[in-house]
């Protein structure tokens, strides 16, 4: 809905970073927009470097584009990273200073997995520097498809728009009249979500028992899945800080590029179609999500039941040492 305001042509365009779900990236394509995409620092647990998004807006600007937002998934999809509030910060000075709305995409704020970092809102940041309402224009989306609770075949969800003239807002919800009926289902999950057992409910112990189990399920996954990839021949991969998913780079063997390139096929799909008709496990090819050109990535959830995850990993390692051996140069 808000590309959908924000964009009235082509020469219209918004910073997206690269990776992230093809959700941004397709949405400028159907809005005729142009995608401008920033790169997240993989070396720095897939940051946001200030000086490329800079360089990137100033390069857009400079052949006409008039960029008029900037995305932000945070925790990290597919990238499964959470930003330290300086970084926040960085992001939000950079927002008020060249006039642009901050799009938060912030639907995995409740699957944290480190204890050295926390999940802090955009709008909590901003407030925190001093910028109140007037000062920057802020859309934050949350979903109850996504997060601990992950109620995926259901859809409901919400943006908090904040920082637009009484106008601007009037337009929002005349959008979101369009819409035929009210996704009661959707709305009822998503109440559900806001407003939790507190202490002192009857249903709160079994709720807090049942949501604990399944973050720490979720983050023993992901510790297994980032240690196992760490220690497979060509492949590096930063801690899952949150979200649901990892995403490793793996430097795929020349003659596996060459055999990728004979069946006029990105290098990454080659290896996940291999990997599927091997394993039958599923990964999605790293090229889905963008990626620095020279480099292959794929993303593999951390959803599977812990009790299958070893035998998972098991498999996923056999098939990555044979596959190694064949395409050895």
């Amino acid at each position: 809905m808000m590309m959908h305001l924000l964009i009235r042509g082509k020469k219209d365009g918004i910073l997206c970073p690269i990776p992230s779900h093809s959700l941004y990236t397709d949405s400028m394509v159907l809005r005729g927009a142009t995608l401008v995409p920033y790169y997240l620092d993989e070396y720095r647990g897939w940051s946001v470097n200030i000086s490329d998004l800079k360089k990137q807006l100033n390069g857009a600007r400079a052949k006409g584009i008039a960029v008029r937002g900037l995305v932000v998934v945070n925790p990290g999809n597919p990238t499964g990273q959470v930003l330290v509030e300086e970084n926040q910060c960085e992001i939000v000075e950079l927002c008020k200073n060249e006039c642009l709305v901050l799009l938060a995409d912030e639907v995995y704020q409740e699957n944290i997995y480190t204890d050295q970092k926390k999940f802090n809102s955009f709008k909590k940041v901003a407030r925190s520097i001093g910028y109140g309402e007037g000062d920057i224009s802020l859309v934050s989306f949350h979903s109850v498809s996504n997060g601990y609770y992950g109620e995926c075949g259901r859809r409901g969800g919400y943006m908090e728009v904040t920082g637009f003239s009484s106008e601007v807002r009037g337009e929002v919800y005349k959008v979101a009249s369009l819409s035929a009926c009210s996704n009661i289902s959707g709305q009822i999950l998503m109440s559900l979500v806001m407003n939790p057992p507190k202490v002192g409910d009857e249903s709160y112990p079994s709720y807090l028992a049942e949501r604990d189990s399944i973050l720490s399920s979720l983050s023993c996954c992901a510790e297994a899945m980032v240690s196992t990839f760490n220690s497979m021949e060509g492949m590096t991969c930063n801690k899952a800080e949150g979200g649901i998913s990892v995403f490793p780079s793996v430097r795929l063997p020349p003659r596996a590029i060459e055999a990728a390139e004979a069946m006029n096929t990105e290098p990454d799909v080659f290896y996940a179609l291999r990997l599927l008709e091997s394993t039958g496990i599923v990964v999605v090819p790293g090229s889905v999500f963008g990626q620095v050109p020279g480099t292959w990535h794929f993303r593999c959830t951390i959803l599977p039941q812990e009790e299958k995850t070893q035998q998972i990993i098991s498999r996923f390692n056999v098939f990555h040492e044979a596959f190694m051996e064949e395409f050895r140069s």
